[in-house]
């Protein structure tokens, strides 16, 4: 239907999708490098342990930015695990497609044969 209006309708893939959700990573991912290195460098001015600054419980005055790194953190491990198992159920997709387009040159095979025997061509 959408061929017969000139649209072009593409599948919904890891590969062509992962655009956006690039952009959108690569927001958390510049948000986050921007986080941790305010971060750093709050840590370095103070000259404070590494464990003590980053323990939101222990330095109140960050605790925010140090929450949002690790929910960020979180969201990327996340969207990769998903994107993960995606490209795995694609892959497993693409090898029934394959599976199916080699039988597939069998099955034309034999519809030609009877068509020839049929039409004796």
């Amino acid at each position: 239907m959408f061929a017969k209006q000139g649209l072009q309708v593409r599948r919904s893939t890891p590969a062509n999708l992962s655009s956006v959700g690039a952009a959108r990573d690569g927001a958390g991912q510049a948000e986050l490098e921007s986080l941790k290195a305010q971060l750093e460098a709050a840590r370095q001015a103070a000259g404070e342990a590494i464990g003590v600054f980053y323990d939101p419980r222990q330095n109140a005055g960050h605790a925010a930015k140090l929450l949002r790194s690790h929910r960020l953190r979180e969201e990327m491990a996340s969207l990769m695990q998903r994107a993960e198992a995606w490209g795995r159920a694609a892959s497993g997709a693409d090898r029934n497609d394959r599976s199916k387009a080699e039988t597939e040159p069998e099955e034309c095979r034999r519809l030609r044969n009877r068509a020839d025997a049929l039409f004796g061509a």
